[in-house]
């Protein structure tokens, strides 16, 4: 703040010198006149063209300011006072005034004579100033470190704000509980935690989990992230890593927070090439602060990341991070509350059911929730809607879930009906299948980057899969080509993905899972590490060639095996896969009910209002297919 007023006065300083400099030269300019030799000023007054002058003695003789008879001004000088001048302005009748010489104020003569020097020790302070930190990107303020403190008084989160990870929440409790009455735990010979790793997948409330805990301990909190410390010098990382643990001992007790950690604590040695590597002194700076030879007590380290696995082992350590809480994906009950949480804070409808809600977003993390409620809450605007109702909730479902509606997207009839085939083949064979998900809805409309989306959500959260459930994933996943061959009697592109994921499924049961008599319970996936991540250079491979041979026969029988299956039961089942494929033409979009009619034999009912409808199967995000064409399974 010195620095921001020092700045601020230097320049209006600088501007009120150049206006007085301007200004009095405009003056001077105005008042000299035309300057003309002093004879010709005498010859001036004896022609009697002078009608007035005026005679001021200076530092170099007489100046002498004449007014003309047409009022023109003229300036001359006279080493002396001339009496006989004196006698030619009464004899031609001009009016004179004498005026004795003007000492110039005290403030002007030191203006004059020490302003320049000022002017230049203020220019040199302030930029000195700003080389050695005084200003954002000094050259001297690159080991300053950027953490940034949020006390009680600007940080009004608790734990009431975080919702869906209460085993989390009391794993960090005890840090809150240390802080606030740390001879508790003291008296039994116990110590806190030196530093607490959240670890989680993206949007999972780890950053708000770390937050939650400095408002509930009212304790000061430095939240920093893990590229703040890396720049383009030398030292600057580990420069920092030592200025906040010296901000952080003077506000001691107080927690740290490493936002994104992964981005200077990976592996050690990783890389090409040989050199000092700079993320490696941070790294290095970081450890010793966090347990060295001197202790922080009072300090707590926290970080988040979703990469745990390229951390580097000595930051994972009892004694640094002792501890690590996993913030996972939130469970039906998690996702309820959740959804609570944020519909506090707009106005919902009173047919709104969050508890269905919840059932039918599993696998969503809390950014994907707090975004479902702000999507319905911009659908509720655009049709001028006071309130947010369940209508609104179930179209952000589908555009989250399956992408936005491309409506301006005129399909051509026969890639239309291609489409329509392609989907109902998905849903049949899903249908009939064992151990697969419901099929909630099948739409022919174009989303996102998908001609159509046949959308299965399961009816309960999964945490697993067994081989029989796999093999039916990949027979629904042929379904939408054996349906274009065996109704269109073509075959198009848009089942490129269905086919990558499927192949991927049984190479994974063959490779990764020991699903398979002939090759029995062995690994047979090549390593894949990164270099830059620490792994070998060189990739290596313990398999042959001629085992890798029997690995891709036996990846071959299991897709000829559940092709086979999938075709099978659309050839027995071509009355179904019409009335499917016409429903879709007719509606584009066709719901469990509908499907569940179809089934049955009977005629589908017609489309319902989503806002009448009080449940319907629901469950995770599906597996869309991003590949341009169709989505399945």
């Amino acid at each position: 703040m010195n620095n921001q007023w020092f700045s601020k006065v230097a320049v209006w300083l600088v501007i009120a010198l150049v206006l007085f400099t301007v200004f009095k030269q405009f003056d001077r300019g105005v008042m000299q006149g035309q300057q003309i030799a002093y004879s010709d000023f005498l010859d001036e007054v004896r022609a009697k063209r002078i009608k007035s002058v005026t005679l001021q003695e200076g530092n170099g003789g007489t100046e002498i300011v004449a007014i003309t008879n047409d009022d023109k001004r003229l300036r001359s000088t006279a080493t002396y006072l001339d009496r006989g001048l004196i006698g030619d302005l009464i004899n031609s009748g001009v009016k004179f005034d004498v005026k004795p010489r003007e000492e110039p104020s005290l403030l002007m003569s030191i203006l004059v004579s020490w302003g320049p020097m000022l002017l230049l020790i203020g220019v040199w302070i302030y930029f000195m100033r700003q080389m050695q930190g005084g200003g954002k990107g000094g050259a001297f303020s690159f080991g300053k470190s950027k953490a940034r403190m949020l006390d009680e008084a600007n940080n009004a989160t608790t734990f009431a704000d975080v919702a869906g990870c209460e085993e989390a929440k009391e794993e960090v409790k005890e840090l809150v509980d240390f802080l606030k009455h740390p001879q508790k735990f003291q008296k039994l010979g116990g110590r806190i935690p030196r530093g607490v790793l959240l670890v989680g997948p993206p949007g999972t409330g780890k950053t708000l989990l770390a937050k939650a805990i400095a408002g509930e301990a009212k304790v000061p909190f430095f939240t920093i992230s893990g590229s703040d410390f890396v720049e383009m010098f030398v030292g600057v990382g580990a420069a920092r890593v030592r200025d906040m643990f010296e901000q952080a001992k003077k506000s001691a007790p107080c927690i740290i927070f490493i936002d994104e950690i992964d981005a200077v604590g990976r592996h050690r040695g990783a890389g090409l090439g040989g050199g000092n590597d700079e993320r490696e002194q941070t790294l290095n700076q970081m450890l010793v602060e966090m347990d060295g030879f001197e202790t922080n007590l009072g300090v707590i380290v926290m970080a988040a990341t979703n990469r745990p696995d390229i951390l580097d082992p000595a930051l994972l350590r009892p004694g640094r991070f002792d501890r690590q809480v996993y913030v996972s994906l939130p469970d039906v009950r998690g996702r309820e509350a959740i959804l609570g949480v944020h519909m506090r804070k707009v106005p919902v409808g009173q047919d709104i059911r969050a508890d269905l809600l919840a059932r039918g977003t599993p696998g969503f993390s809390g950014a994907d929730l707090a975004n479902l409620v702000n999507e319905a809450a911009l659908f509720a605007a655009r049709r001028n809607a006071r309130v947010v109702e369940m209508a609104d909730f179930e179209k952000a479902k589908d555009k989250i879930m399956m992408g936005p509606e491309r409506k301006s997207m005129v399909m051509p009839e026969e890639e239309r009906k291609n489409t329509a085939y392609h989907e109902a083949g998905h849903a049949l064979v899903a249908r009939l299948l064992p151990k697969t998900d419901p099929v909630h809805k099948v739409t022919i409309i174009p989303r996102g980057r998908a001609l159509g989306v046949t959308m299965q959500l399961p009816e309960s959260d999964r945490y697993s899969m067994d081989k029989e459930r796999m093999l039916s994933t990949i027979s629904v996943l042929f379904g939408g080509r054996i349906a274009e061959e065996v109704f269109m009697n073509q075959m198009t592109t848009g089942a490129s993905n269905d086919f990558e994921r499927a192949t991927q499924i049984a190479r994974d049961m063959v490779t990764r899972y020991g699903m398979t008599d002939e090759l029995g319970p062995m690994v047979y996936a090549e390593n894949e590490g990164e270099v830059f991540l620490g792994r070998s250079v060189t990739k290596t491979t313990h398999v042959s060639e001629e085992t890798m041979r029997k690995v891709d026969g036996v990846i071959r029988r299991i897709i000829d095996e559940q092709y086979g299956v999938a075709r099978k039961l659309i050839e027995d089942h071509q009355d179904k896969m019409h009335a499917m494929a016409g429903a879709l033409l007719e509606w584009e979009t066709i719901d469990s009910d509908q499907i569940e009619d179809i089934m049955a034999g009977k005629p589908p009912r017609p489309p319902k209002d989503w806002s009448t409808s009080a449940a319907r199967p629901s469950g995770p995000t599906p597996p869309v297919n991003p590949d341009g064409a169709h989505a399945a399974a």
